[in-house]
């Protein structure tokens, strides 16, 4: 199984994580997270990707509320830089659709490994960050 990812071993990832409030740095420990929710593991065979977020929501009950929770630290990240109220709100959706869904036994975590709702939420920012910080597409990956 290889945990490495695009941008290198995950220990590495998590050693340069920034730590600021500006932009750039927001939007790399938010595509960190996303990677990591969604796309640590590949599987072999399928040709796809999961996260922490189908893993962890194997476990009844307990596993999809802490994905929720770090579903949610995107939502807080993407208030702080800005988006608009819809925005936040769209998110906020795909966070509780995933959860209420995902909370399902076995339908659920299929769902959870079709439905990439911290993909989606990703998006949303990414295209907030490209419209109004646009010096922030540079960042190594």
């Amino acid at each position: 199984m290889d945990v490495s990812g695009p941008g290198g071993n995950l220990r590495r990832m998590t050693a340069t994580l920034p730590v600021g409030s500006d932009p750039q740095s927001v939007r790399k420990r938010i595509e960190l997270l996303e990677r990591m929710l969604e796309g640590l593991i590949e599987v072999p065979g399928l040709r796809r990707k999961v996260g922490l977020d189908a893993i962890v929501g194997l476990i009844p009950g307990v596993g999809d509320v802490v994905t929720a929770a770090m579903g949610l630290y995107l939502v807080w990240e993407a208030r702080n830089l800005g988006l608009s109220r819809w925005q936040v709100w769209r998110m906020l959706g795909n966070v509780g659709v995933d959860t209420v869904v995902g909370a399902v036994p076995l339908a659920g975590d299929l769902f959870d490994f079709l439905y990439r709702s911290n993909t989606r939420n990703l998006k949303i920012i990414r295209s907030h960050l490209d419209r109004h910080h646009p010096q922030t597409r540079l960042i190594d990956q």
